[in-house]
């Protein structure tokens, strides 16, 4: 466990030193860490993470989601196939904007660090489930096309916009939900995209 630290303690180093000397070239690099640093014996750090830290990657995801170009980065995360490894969340967020760059990436490096020191967390994923659902139903009644983004399997402009419309509108949804649920539903879609909320 401490050679762990000391190498997640190196990782913070290397990745908050861009912010203090030259903000606008902010770069989440994990490139310096050991994939067992990342990966305890006892699971996924994102498993690991408290709910507060993984609401800090949701709320920065829904701050970015108000930007049409990072909405666009960030929904081709939950399609059912993408990559959601930590090192894929990583690169994502260096596709954003520097804002939103800056509050995903400082996200990435809270959960990376308090995951490796916690337990793993209680989860429900039927419960999880429950509340993306329940969040999906919100936003239905709410937007009239987002049932229809939702179904948009195309490869094309037209599908990708009509799928990101759509995850923003669930963002917009889990936001009003209580932490614990919401943290759940974040889980629940780093794990498995949106394809719990896909029409059969």
């Amino acid at each position: 466990m401490r050679k762990s630290l000391r190498r997640m303690g190196a990782l913070l180093v290397a990745c908050t030193v861009p912010v203090t000397v030259a903000a606008q070239n902010y770069v989440v690099d994990l490139s310096q860490v050991d994939p067992t640093a990342i990966l305890a014996s006892a699971g996924d750090v994102l498993m690991r993470a408290p709910d507060s830290a993984i609401d800090d990657l949701f709320q920065a995801a829904h701050q970015a989601s108000q930007s049409p170009r990072d909405a666009s980065t960030l929904c081709a995360l939950f399609d059912p196939h993408a990559d959601r490894s930590f090192e894929s969340l990583a690169a994502t967020a260096n596709r954003l904007g520097q804002a939103s760059r800056e509050r995903f990436g400082t996200a990435l490096l809270n959960i990376a660090a308090v995951g490796l020191q916690a337990p793993r967390q209680s989860y429900d994923a039927a419960a999880a489930t429950k509340t993306l659902k329940q969040a999906g139903v919100t936003a239905m009644l709410l937007h009239d096309d987002f049932m229809l983004g939702m179904a948009a399997t195309g490869a094309d402009p037209a599908s990708r916009d009509a799928r990101c419309r759509s995850f923003g509108w669930m963002l917009d949804a889990l936001k009003d939900v209580p932490l614990p649920q919401r943290a759940a539903a974040t889980r629940l879609m780093l794990n498995e995209g949106l394809q719990q909320l896909a029409p059969k």
